[in-house]
């Protein structure tokens, strides 16, 4: 049985690896619309926000948090932690490009470690916090349903 400590840790490194695939898909996308399609840089940033959650809420659900809650209630939930940080995000984004004249990618990796860190505990204590590993214990509950059947059909039998 592991430790609740080494549980955390793993499900927090389950979390950063997953952040960063969903990373290489912000700046790839923001890349292909800011360098190739000369998008304006917002729309470019929240398009590729949108394409990195989207793929980053999928996976840490199934296999970070291992939630079996209400997807479209987590969904929710996430989308009103990014009606939040979009907003700021893009003001620091362009307070940063535009006024003080920082190049956007490393303006970009800055708010993405900022979304990295705050978007965790978002999700660890509110989006998924009594949810967490309900689909381990609902898998486990209909497995020792089906042998509890398989059972009492063997014993019918005899």
């Amino acid at each position: 049985m592991e430790s609740k400590g080494k549980t955390e840790f793993i499900r927090s490194v389950k979390f950063l690896l997953f952040s960063m695939s969903a990373g290489a898909i912000q700046i790839g996308s923001f890349t292909l619309m800011n360098e190739v399609w000369h998008l304006p840089y917002w729309v470019s940033y929240l398009v590729a926000l949108v394409l990195s959650v989207l793929w980053n809420f999928t996976l840490n659900r199934k296999f970070t948090f291992k939630s079996a809650n209400n997807i479209p209630i987590a969904m929710l939930k996430v989308a009103g932690y990014y009606a939040v940080f979009t907003p700021l995000s893009t003001m620091l984004e362009h307070y940063l490009t535009m006024t003080l004249g920082w190049n956007e990618y490393p303006v970009t990796f800055i708010n993405m470690f900022i979304n990295l860190v705050t978007e965790f505990l978002f999700q660890r204590f509110f989006v998924f916090g009594k949810s967490i590993d309900s689909a381990v214990a609902k898998k486990k509950s209909a497995e020792a349903e089906a042998e509890t059947e398989a059972y009492a059909g063997a014993n019918r039998e005899e």
